[in-house]
């Protein structure tokens, strides 16, 4: 949408396409959640697939190296990709993470996991509703938080080979901070793009499509890092 619609539009219209935006988003949020739980269940409850990703380093890595290129080429390209294909990795994405995240029901009990899981969702709805209500601007808020994510993730890549108890509890508190603050600054930029696609189908589907996967990865790893401190471990 360019600069002369946006003046067109009346605080009620942009309110309206604001909300309508955000339900799309949500949505394909909740679907990736949805598949993602639900291949993480069928895996964990098929022996032979579990036992092979559990015990076949290279399987795993190749996995986790699949969604980390699946994530990038979304992201670096999604202008160049049609909707259907934007969606189909994004499912996939959701897919190859049920895979890997079945993982976590050899180590933690169910119980935990599903405590967890709402524990994760309450903090998400109260961060989104934030991010979405809030008068402040938190960009510089988002910027520091960046900043905060490539420190966790370059402590994380370290701690694998030092697995030093502290190191992982310090990257653990350190990451839920980060990724409750992102659902908030992530919610708020999301906000402000609503109506930036309003009168190009493809690139409003590609949009909402971008802005759930940010809240997934966002509501994902607060998960598992809750999940490293509220989890009973078997």
């Amino acid at each position: 949408m360019n600069m002369n619609q946006d003046i067109l539009l009346s605080p009620e219209e942009v309110a309206k396409e604001q909300s309508r935006f955000i339900v799309k988003v949500y949505g394909w949020m909740a679907l990736a959640l949805a598949i993602t739980g639900l291949v993480a269940m069928y895996t964990v409850s098929t022996p032979d697939l579990i036992i092979t990703i559990a015990t076949n380093k290279i399987l795993y890595f190749g996995l986790v190296i699949g969604e980390l290129l699946l994530v990038g080429f979304l992201v670096g390209l999604v202008r160049k990709l049609s909707p259907m294909a934007a969606t189909a990795i994004f499912i996939g994405y959701s897919v190859l993470n049920g895979l890997t995240l079945s993982l976590i029901f050899l180590v933690y009990t169910a119980g935990s996991i599903a405590s967890t899981f709402f524990i994760t969702g309450g903090i998400f709805a109260v961060m989104s509703l934030y991010g979405w209500f809030t008068g402040n601007d938190l960009t510089k808020l988002g910027n520091l938080l960046f900043m905060l994510l490539i420190g966790l993730v370059i402590a994380s890549i370290v701690n694998w080979f030092m697995a030093s108890p502290v190191l992982y509890w310090i990257t653990t508190y350190l990451g839920v901070f980060v990724f409750t603050g992102l659902i908030a600054y992530d919610t708020q930029k999301l906000k402000e793009l609503s109506i930036s696609e309003t009168d190009n189908p493809d690139g409003y589907r590609k949009a909402a499509i971008l802005g759930a996967l940010s809240l997934y990865l966002d509501f994902i790893n607060l998960f598992i890092m809750l999940l490293r401190i509220f989890g009973n471990r078997r």
